[in-house]
């Protein structure tokens, strides 16, 4: 789950980051009051969840209430296109009105999990800001990296080790200190996938203050966040994965035009393969699991029709503890609540193997036993398609 920037600031403020003065804005109406209450000067800033909003014009300075109107008149419900975005954009819906500070440095910084030594990682850099993913390139070495063992969780000397390679002197350690460590707790308690600061910004007193924040929060644990699940905004390009786990199914969308659906994830990333060693690209990942509940099988039918690229679906199950009659009833249901003009290809095997063939049949529909000769049929289906386009 990801947070928008005066979410997740809203998140750093109970954990006692310092963060800028500042106010969500849904209307223009709203405007004239908060900009007098930041003393005219401020920033405005879209809310989207894509990165690179600073580049493409969604982050505005304005001196005045005129230039505050301007650029919010210029943002609001409009799309904001970035790197992330391109062709699209994303709606910007609220704006995050701040004051604008004077600080001496911008700083990055982030706690997120590394994969390889299955810890918490924290990252600082003395050059923050917005060409932080150039820096990470070029000069990877200006990045410091901090592992912690989340068993004896944050030490004294990874605090130390942090703040030496900024090269200050000791008058901030010890708001630094405090920093680290609630960025840490804050991660560590809302099962955070990622915090990043970018910029941490250090102000003229040698305190810090989070100029911008990013934060995802894991999907896994929000059933212990329910304040987070009420806030939640899901971006265009989530919304049938979204969907997908709210039913109980395992699903990632991908770029691909042929649809899969298999039960168990293992057959899933098999059939996957097979389908791109056949020259064809799947356009998703779908495992309707072990149950043979043959709602699942009309609710998966569902998500992968919202996607209009799809050209064709292939189906492939084998009949463990989901009997294959089921996933058959499934279909014939599914079939029955609505049209389906895209071409499905079929292979089931396993438990109950017959009837199910029997069912599909009843229905028009032929179910392969082969794996390999039903991906060459799907093969062929595809073909025809391009050819017909």
């Amino acid at each position: 789950m990801k947070l928008l920037e005066y979410q997740a600031k809203h998140l750093l403020k109970e954990y006692h980051v310092p963060i800028p003065e500042g106010f969500v804005v849904k209307g223009l109406t709203e405007l004239n009051r908060v900009v007098q209450q930041l003393g005219g000067r401020c920033v405005v800033k879209a809310q989207i969840l894509a990165g690179g909003r600073g580049k493409a014009g969604g982050v505005r300075l304005a001196g005045t209430l005129r230039e505050a109107a301007a650029a919010a008149e210029d943002l609001l419900g409009k799309p904001l296109e970035t790197y992330q975005t391109a062709g699209q954009g994303e709606m910007v819906n609220a704006l995050l009105i701040e004051e604008q500070l004077s600080f001496l440095k911008e700083l990055y910084f982030s706690v997120t999990y590394d994969r390889e030594t299955q810890t918490p990682v924290m990252m600082l850099s003395a050059e923050g800001g917005v060409e932080i993913e150039e820096i990470a390139v070029k000069k990877p070495d200006s990045i410091r990296k901090v592992h912690v063992n989340p068993l004896t969780g944050i030490q004294e000397h990874h605090i130390r080790e942090l703040y030496l390679s900024l090269g200050r002197g000791k008058e901030g350690y010890r708001a630094f200190t405090e920093l680290v460590r609630n960025i840490y707790r804050l991660y560590m308690e809302r099962d955070a996938a990622m915090v990043e600061i970018n910029p941490l910004v250090l102000l003229p007193d040698e305190t810090f203050l989070a100029l911008d924040a990013k934060m995802i929060i894991d999907d896994n644990a929000l059933f212990r966040h329910g304040d987070l699940v009420e806030i939640r905004k899901v971006p265009d390009d989530e919304q049938q994965e979204v969907e997908a786990r709210e039913k109980g199914l395992s699903f990632v969308k991908l770029d691909g035009d042929v649809a899969c659906m298999v039960n168990g994830a293992g057959l899933a990333m098999a059939t996957m393969d097979m389908i791109k060693h056949h020259g064809m690209e799947p356009a998703n990942f779908l495992d309707i699991g072990g149950s043979s509940n043959p709602q699942k099988v009309i609710e998966a039918l569902d998500i992968i029709m919202k996607n209009p690229r799809v050209k064709v679906i292939f189906i492939n199950v084998f009949g463990g503890i989901t009997r294959c009659d089921d996933v058959a009833n499934g279909f014939k249901k599914a079939l029955s609540r609505r049209s389906l003009e895209i071409p499905m290809v079929m292979r089931l095997t396993g438990t109950n193997e017959k009837e199910g063939r029997r069912i599909l049949e009843e229905i028009g529909y032929e179910a392969f036993t082969d794996l390999k000769e039903a991906v060459a049929r799907l093969k062929e289906v595809r073909n025809g398609i391009r050819e017909g386009d």
